[in-house]
């Protein structure tokens, strides 16, 4: 058995994290007296990056909330407790957030079960016209969400605003398509009879995302769901529940009723009581979730127990294929999207950098000085464009990643270690002669770590890109069109970007195949997941 297979297979997988839901560990440590000696050089310190009250520069303060949202109410946790959030670009805490349990929770989703009639009997004009308003009410308020987020989060600020506006355009184009969410008149062979087809909402749903993307994969659910009549009780990941609050603060202000759209809080340690009450409550009819493929399993047979529908956006290992005739100035700067971009922490990101050998030298060369140009700073430093790892988990990962490929043979052109920030800071790293069969090609390394696979031929390429029980993203480039039909067909992913690293919109269905997860988000193939299709016969006519 290859490692790549059984890395896959029998290595916890995905992209390690489970939002919501508790982290997945990385691999074990290497043990000879050289790799501790290099290990210990891939340490974090501890630094302060931030000023004393890091959103000091909030201009409308309500949006900062630091209660659960059940019902229209925003409340504590029943025993009062609270769980720490911090900011990863300094290590401080930023805000105390209730910890809530399976009573709350279950209030959560009742208060959705009652708000669904009154939801759903809206037209969807009338529905249209609250997202369109949450949506401008988000725009409206970029600046302060984009602060909440990379305080939060860690990601530079730019790319905050930038996702702010893509949250934005979920709720604006799910609220739209709500209008054109069409049934069908079929023609029938019995006289007398009319064949009708009816979209329906599912009912009461439950979402969990994750803290990467704490503000866009919010909308991503909540937004066709609720645009086609569904009500929603959401589990932000523990890391990132600021901006969640952010988003149902200006839901409420756009008109969204009581009790459609909720969040409940928790702490890591709170979550598998969370998840068991969502997933076992017989009133939720759909889950929908984007984390690890460990816990999408779990998620997965639970819900089977009440047979939910699900829609699992899955762990990813991402190939980036460069042959021989690329334009290699695109191909970097694709990688500044699917690589470098919140510090490598994309589900989409380019984990596995295979290149032609006819053009390796000269590729690396090209890598290696736009990664020395990017500059590491805390997300609210101007022009900062990597910033700090999510937590000590995530940093732990991405060195251990590291010191594996290191002790493999891998070499490093630029980077290796922590940045001299200190903190979860880590320099923008190149390593070439990775090999297939190391850990970092195997999982998500989730981290500003390129490593570069030689290849010979189009057939080896394929076939490494697909050996892999994941299928999310693949990326490849090529100037001859033969070449772009015959690999962009034989790759084994939902999502495929030709001589482009940027993929995420809207107007498209994200989603993978094989152990990447089910359904698609986004377009109008996912608000097709939020609904039930009810088949209407009349006779006697």
């Amino acid at each position: 058995m290859n490692r790549v297979r059984m890395c896959g297979h029998l290595v916890a997988p995905g992209r390690g994290y489970s939002p919501g839901l508790g982290p997945t560990p990385g691999s074990s440590l290497i043990s000879r007296p050289e790799e501790r000696s290099l290990e210990s050089r891939l340490v974090a310190s501890t630094a302060p990056h931030a000023s004393p009250d890091p959103l000091a520069g909030l201009e409308d303060r309500r949006l900062l909330r630091d209660l659960a949202y059940l019902g229209g109410a925003w409340v504590a946790a029943d025993d009062g407790t609270t769980f720490p959030v911090d900011d990863p670009s300094s290590g401080t805490q930023i805000a105390a957030l209730p910890r809530l349990g399976a009573a709350e929770t279950r209030r959560a989703i009742e208060a959705a079960g009652d708000a669904l009639p009154g939801w759903r009997a809206m037209t969807a004009k009338q529905r249209a016209r609250v997202m369109r308003d949450w949506a401008d009410a988000m725009r409206e308020h970029s600046e302060d969400l984009s602060l909440i987020l990379t305080v939060e989060q860690g990601k530079p600020i730019a790319e905050s605003r930038a996702e702010i506006e893509y949250a934005a355009s979920f709720l604006e184009w799910f609220g739209e398509e709500a209008k054109r969410l069409y049934g069908d008149v079929i023609p029938t062979p019995i006289p007398g009879r009319r064949v009708v087809v009816l979209k329906e909402p599912v009912g009461v749903t439950a979402g969990i995302t994750p803290w990467n993307f704490p503000s866009a994969m919010i909308t991503r659910k909540c937004a066709p769901a609720l645009a086609a009549g569904n009500t929603m009780v959401l589990k932000p990941a523990e890391q990132t529940p600021l901006s969640a609050l952010a988003i149902c603060e200006l839901a409420e202000r756009a008109g969204v009723p009581p009790g459609v759209f909720n969040v409940v809080t928790g702490a890591a340690e709170d979550a598998p009581a969370i998840g068991e009450e969502m997933t076992s409550n017989p009133t939720v009819r759909m889950v929908g979730f984007t984390g690890s493929t460990e816990v999408g399993k779990l998620l997965m047979r639970r819900c089977a127990e009440t047979v939910k529908k699900v829609s699992l956006e899955l762990g990813g290992n991402a190939p980036f294929i460069i042959f021989d005739d690329a334009d290699l100035d695109a191909a970097v700067d694709a990688l500044e999207s699917c690589k470098w971009r919140n510090a490598g922490q994309t589900c989409i990101s380019a984990n596995r950098i295979l290149v032609q050998r006819g053009v390796i030298d000269e590729f690396t060369a090209r890598l290696v000085d736009h990664a020395r140009g990017l500059k590491v700073a805390g997300g609210t430093v101007d022009g900062a464009q990597i910033g700090p790892l999510i937590d000590q988990q995530g940093f732990d990962k991405v060195t251990k990643h590291l010191a594996d490929a290191i002790d493999g043979g891998a070499k490093v052109a630029t980077g290796g270690g922590p940045h001299e920030l200190g903190g979860l800071f880590l320099q923008p790293t190149v390593l070439t002669d990775v090999t297939p069969d190391m850990v970092m090609s195997c999982e998500e390394t989730f981290g500003p770590v390129a490593g570069l696979i030689p290849f010979d031929t189009e057939e080896e390429a394929i076939r490494i890109a697909n050996d892999t029980p994941f299928g999310l993203c693949a990326y490849f480039f090529t100037r001859d069109m033969a070449t772009a039909w015959r690999v962009g067909e034989a790759l084994e992913a939902g999502i495929v970007g030709l001589n482009t690293g940027f993929v995420s919109t809207e107007v498209a269905p994200f989603g993978g195949v094989k152990e990447s997860g089910l359904g698609r988000e986004g377009s109008y193939y996912a608000i097709e997941e939020w609904v039930e299709t009810k088949y209407f016969t009349f006779a006697g006519l």
